[in-house]
């Protein structure tokens, strides 16, 4: 029998490419010297798509294909998709957030516990010698029994405040729509920065939630404060944080994700009340593994008339 056919724009791991290659006929778009012209050429009969929330996807590419009826996303973000057009088109569309979840909201509490306590500097500070040279290292702030915010409740977001009761914080959160949690659920952003001491972004990325964390919700969590972002950069206005951290409006920010990668503005960089991870919450052999596994499993379904595994509501 005929194996399908599957347009790849952003390969999987080596191990799942393989058992994809069993099971498919994989059209490699990502090796083309041009991709747009291989989908033209290839693309007529192709109903399945491989690809990454990193990889753009052209309007002309997606015309080509006008027998597409389903993308499996290999990252949890889709922010290149068009996915606009997949859903004028009824276009299916899975991605693998569950399979990085678990990994992502350990990378959150990280990012609180090595801000919080300045762990980077202490670090430094015992390495450098200036624990003999200069004592003992500045206090720093307790995380126990602190607020946190969270922005957006969706599984990541309940993973990160599941985590965050081990350590008796306060949780509240902001979401379209109240969750059957047992957390306090405040509809006014604003607000809920206010009633923060950390701030925590696990909303998906995109036009809706451009620059969702605005001046005013940095001024509101203070120059106390601490915003965490492991969600993508576009949903922090990144000059303003700048602008917050520089003047002391904003105590300080841990972040995975920039609006610029791999290369942040210095300015961001430079500043000494900011935690860097290099967008790596998910950069687990283990989560990696999952990623593709489920990626790979998702268009298995689609094949055999089964429900996605991971659907994205679009």
């Amino acid at each position: 029998m005929q194996k399908p056919e599957v347009m790849v724009l952003s390969p999987i791991r080596r191990d799942a490419m393989a058992m994809a290659e069993a099971a498919f006929t994989l059209l490699r778009a990502d090796k083309a010297e041009d991709a747009e012209d291989f989908i033209a050429e290839k693309g007529a009969r192709c109903r399945a798509l491989l690809t990454s929330g990193n990889v753009t996807m052209s309007g002309a590419m997606l015309g080509a294909m006008p027998q597409l009826a389903m993308v499996s996303c290999a990252t949890a973000g889709y922010d290149a998709l068009p996915v606009g057009e997949f859903a004028a088109r009824g276009i299916a569309l899975s991605n693998t957030s569950p399979a990085l979840r678990d990994d992502v909201a350990d990378m959150a509490i990280l990012l609180i516990l090595a801000a919080q306590r300045s762990f980077v500097a202490g670090e430094a500070y015992v390495r450098n010698g200036d624990w003999a040279a200069k004592g003992m290292f500045p206090l720093q702030r307790s995380v126990s029994g602190k607020r946190l915010g969270i922005v957006g409740l969706g599984s990541l977001g309940q993973a990160v405040g599941l985590r965050a009761q081990a350590f008796n914080m306060r949780i509240g959160y902001w979401n379209r729509r109240p969750k059957p949690v047992d957390w306090s659920h405040q509809p006014d952003l604003i607000e809920l920065a206010r009633d923060s001491d950390v701030l925590i972004v696990t909303v998906a990325g995109g036009p809706d939630t451009a620059g969702l964390i605005s001046a005013p919700v940095m001024e509101a969590l203070g120059p106390d404060g601490l915003l965490v972002n492991i969600a993508r950069g576009s949903v922090v206005d990144e000059p303003a944080l700048i602008a917050a951290l520089e003047s002391g409006a904003l105590g300080a920010a841990a972040l995975d994700v920039y609006a610029s990668e791999p290369d942040p503005d210095p300015r961001l960089t430079a500043l000494p009340n900011v935690t860097l991870s290099p967008h790596h919450a998910s950069g687990t052999e283990e989560a990696r593994r999952a990623m593709a596994q489920l990626a790979l499993d998702n268009l298995t379904a689609f094949f055999a008339g089964k429900p996605l595994i991971s659907p994205v509501a679009l």
